[in-house]
């Protein structure tokens, strides 16, 4: 798996927006990858210090289409803190 696999987009609502300014930056990952995983795709494509990660797998919300029920897919989601005084420009807009 290669680190663009890993890390498949950035979480972005308010919550993570807070979050965001107390340094953890919230991405969707793969279903595989594991925290150490995580941590490295993180550090060589933003070239940033991660301290911590944690990870959640988020279940599928109940759907209606017409008259067919069903489930949205599960993700997994994981929260990486980084170093005191660093960004990734990503999340900031530049």
């Amino acid at each position: 798996m290669t680190y663009e696999q890993i890390l498949i987009c950035p979480v972005l609502s308010e919550k993570t927006n807070i979050l965001r300014e107390k340094g953890r930056y919230v991405f969707r990952v793969d279903m595989r990858a594991n925290k150490p995983l995580i941590k490295e795709a993180v550090r060589k494509l933003f070239n940033v210090h991660p301290i911590a990660c944690t990870t959640a797998i988020v279940a599928g919300k109940p759907k209606r289409q017409r008259y067919k029920k069903g489930y949205t897919s599960m993700w997994k989601k994981a929260v990486v803190t980084l170093a005191k005084d660093e960004k990734i420009a990503l999340f900031e807009g530049v």
